[in-house]
């Protein structure tokens, strides 16, 4: 049976962009794809606020993070680790023998720019790794700000970003906030199938990658760039999944990106009220709720998988906590093409379901 996910990725697909996928194939080395390719750049730099380097990877957004480690970091990187997804980021630095050390803090809490400021001040980093959006917790980071930190007191430190569950749900001023690298997956709050991944690249993190050794083959940024110079990628695309980001980046856009961020403030705080009305938020201050995602915390003691069963029989799906976290909270996405109507409509199956 079809469900409708509020699941924080995959996300649900309008019909529309799915559509886009089913059209006939075209070469890689067409100027069609080209046409498509370098359509899909300019109106993502529209969304992202920036006019760097935009690639797009036929990976998940793994792949092009492991890629930004190995283009970016040449002595040691500082990693934040505040839920099961932001401690990827060592581990795929560890993982390329990269030395690092790592802010932790408590699920549930932020990353703080004076954590990053008394690390950094031990010197020796050249990168500074966060996740904008902890998609366990809840948490939302405050990047504009660590990113402000850094430029300002450590300004040969490069920031790198997985906006993985945020990208095109919250506003994210790639320039201005003086971000050098940007990532983020299509299947969440994109609201495309997964097997794309969007980054974005400054000078600062291009120059850094082309005295760089070691980077691999695949994420080089060099070789990206020598091919996206003309609209094009170094090996073959997902073409398909590139032609629907083009017809979903023209619905983004006459959404207008100021009112998709709204539209996804006003959602968040729809179930977050919901949520401390009859359970308890995860997120201990409420200045760092995700604006696409929330996580309750289960005070009343329900199986959360028997209430996905009953939410599977009436055609929505939820997520269960996250690895520790399971069966202690749930989360209820509120990204991509998601309306005020359907999640209004999944909270009256959640209060039918439950007796609350």
């Amino acid at each position: 049976m079809y469900k409708k996910l509020f699941i924080p990725g995959p996300t649900h697909v309008v019909d529309e962009v799915l559509e886009a996928m089913a059209v006939p194939m075209i070469g890689h080395r067409d100027s069609l794809y080209s046409d498509i390719h370098g359509a899909v750049v300019e109106k993502l730099k529209k969304m992202l606020y920036t006019d760097n380097r935009i690639y797009l990877s036929t990976s998940s957004s793994t792949g092009m993070m492991e890629g930004a480690i190995r283009n970016c970091v040449q002595t040691k990187a500082l990693m934040t680790d505040c839920g099961a997804f932001s401690k990827r980021w060592a581990q795929i630095a560890t993982a390329n023998g990269k030395e690092t050390e790592v802010i932790k803090v408590e699920m549930g809490e932020a990353i703080t720019p004076e954590m990053v400021d008394e690390k950094l001040a031990q010197g020796g980093f050249d990168t500074v790794c966060i996740t904008h959006n902890e998609t366990s917790t809840g948490v939302t980071n405050p990047i504009k700000e660590i990113a402000a930190l850094v430029k300002e007191k450590y300004p040969d430190v490069l920031v790198l970003v997985d906006a993985v569950s945020i990208m095109s749900g919250a506003e994210i001023r790639v320039d201005d906030w003086h971000l050098d690298v940007v990532l983020a997956g299509t299947q969440k709050a994109f609201a495309l199938p997964p097997g794309l991944c969007v980054i974005s690249v400054s000078d600062a993190a291009y120059a850094r990658s082309e005295t760089t050794e070691n980077k691999g083959y695949y994420f080089d940024f060099v070789a990206l760039e020598g091919k996206a110079v003309k609209s094009q990628t170094p090996a073959t695309p997902a073409i398909s999944l590139i032609n629907a980001l083009n017809v979903q980046m023209d619905r983004i856009l006459a959404e207008g990106v100021e009112n998709r961020f709204a539209r996804h403030a006003q959602m968040a705080k729809y179930v977050q009220d919901w949520a401390k009305e009859y359970f308890e938020l995860y997120v201990r201050d409420e200045k760092y709720l995700s604006p696409t995602i929330t996580n309750i915390k289960n005070t009343r003691g329900i199986s959360v998988a028997d209430l996905n069963k009953e939410l599977a029989k009436r055609g929505a799906m939820l997520s269960n906590g996250y690895g520790a976290l399971k069966e202690k909270s749930f989360r209820i996405a509120h990204m991509g093409d998601l309306q005020m109507e359907d999640l209004k409509w999944l909270t009256d199956q959640i209060e039918d379901i439950l007796g609350l």
